[in-house]
């Protein structure tokens, strides 16, 4: 599986959270989040971050399961840390993902770049 960021805001993991499934509600997609780093360490009792290397740090990663008119989701994955969130599209190549949902979610979030993936 492949990703690569197709935006960057500067706004904690969080705030950019929501404002995503904002704008992807809006746009007419749903959202199902499926994974949250925050909730998943507190399971552990000793975990460190291994971007800061200490227990207090902003990393924060959330995945979202985008779905649009096709029955197959799109893995939209958020990556927060130092006040500022990455935007990327999980690839899988042994899936093919919609690439016009994709577009349609980079418009929901105002991304008028080309589809690549």
């Amino acid at each position: 599986m492949t990703t690569s960021s197709f935006l960057i805001v500067d706004l904690p993991c969080d705030m950019a959270l929501q404002a995503a499934k904002k704008k992807l509600l809006q746009g007419g997609l749903r959202a199902l989040q499926t994974f949250d780093l925050h909730t998943a360490r507190h399971t552990q009792q000793d975990c460190p971050c291994p971007h800061h290397g200490t227990a207090d740090c902003d990393c924060q990663m959330v995945v979202l399961m985008v779905y649009g008119e096709s029955a197959e989701p799109v893995p939209l994955i958020l990556h927060g840390s130092d006040g500022q969130t990455r935007f990327s599209i999980a690839d899988d190549p042994s899936q093919r993902i919609d690439k016009k949902l994709v577009a349609s979610i980079k418009e929901a979030l105002d991304i008028r770049a080309a589809v690549s993936v």
